[in-house]
This record gives structure tokens, C-alpha cells and sequence, in this order.
């Protein structure tokens, strides 16, 4: 199989313009699967010739206390409506299954739980951004 360099480019250029992290193209019996930690080419029928092929090593932020991640692809908002009060706030105590946010995917409203008690260290995303599944929206100590 070759692989096109110009559509890994082109989708690899698609992740920045969008500001996401992950992006997958299909076409017949091939996938490229392209991520800002590294591009996966694979084909259904061969798929143990997959190859991995690294694009950027991106340093991660050091990151302590629990996070809080997006359970699914959505927009994130801070409160139930606008101009409601914010359901967290930086250096806010909160327990184990209070709502921290909401995201928003497909006109649903979907509340995110705390997963633990704390205190907020840190609020990872703003009022209406767009977010990725697994992001991490919260920090708390």
C-alpha cells in the first residue's frame, strides 16, 4: 500500500484549523485516522501491515489533582441557561455526582458529573467550546 502524503497533510492541516484533536477519513478499503499524537494508516483487509507514523510530540501540561473529563463530543457550557448562575467556580467546594457542566451534543443536554469531592483547582474550557471526548473541562484538588 503507499500511503498519500498529501491527504495525511491535508487532514493533518484540517486538525489545526478546526482546533481538534482526532479526525478520521474512510474511502473503500482504506482509513487514515489522524490524531496531534500520530496518524494511523491501516487496511481492513491487511490490518496487521498497520503503520504508525508520528507527526508532532506535543508536551503534555503538567496536570495535578483529579480531572474531570467530557463523557461525550459536545459543547461545553458553565450553566444551565444563559445568564444563569455557574454551576462551578474556581476554589467552589463540590461532592461526588454534582453537576460541574453541561455539554451540549445533537440539541441534547447532557449533565457532567463530578467524579469525585474537591475543590476547583481549575476551569479547562470556556462557556461554549467546543469540546472532545475525554477532554479534560475540570481539575479539582
Amino acid at each position: 500500500m503507499k500511503i498519500d502524503k498529501k491527504i495525511i497533510k491535508e487532514l493533518s492541516d484540517y486538525l489545526e484549523e478546526f482546533n481538534l484533536t482526532e479526525l478520521e477519513y474512510t474511502e473503500k478499503d482504506t482509513k487514515i485516522k489522524v490524531s496531534k499524537n500520530n496518524v494511523v494508516l491501516s487496511n481492513p483487509a491487511h490490518s496487521k501491515n498497520e503503520k504508525v507514523v508520528e507527526t508532532s510530540n506535543l508536551s503534555a501540561k503538567n496536570i495535578s489533582g483529579i480531572q474531570v473529563t467530557s463523557p461525550i463530543i459536545g459543547t461545553a457550557y458553565h450553566a444551565p441557561e444563559p445568564g444563569a448562575k455557574k454551576f462551578v467556580e474556581i476554589g467552589k467546594k463540590i461532592k461526588k455526582g454534582e453537576t460541574v457542566m453541561i455539554v451540549e451534543a445533537m440539541k441534547t443536554m447532557n449533565h457532567v458529573p463530578s467524579t469525585s469531592d474537591g475543590v476547583v483547582k481549575e476551569i479547562c474550557v470556556k462557556d461554549g467550546q467546543p469540546v472532545e471526548f475525554g477532554q479534560t473541562i475540570i481539575i479539582l484538588e
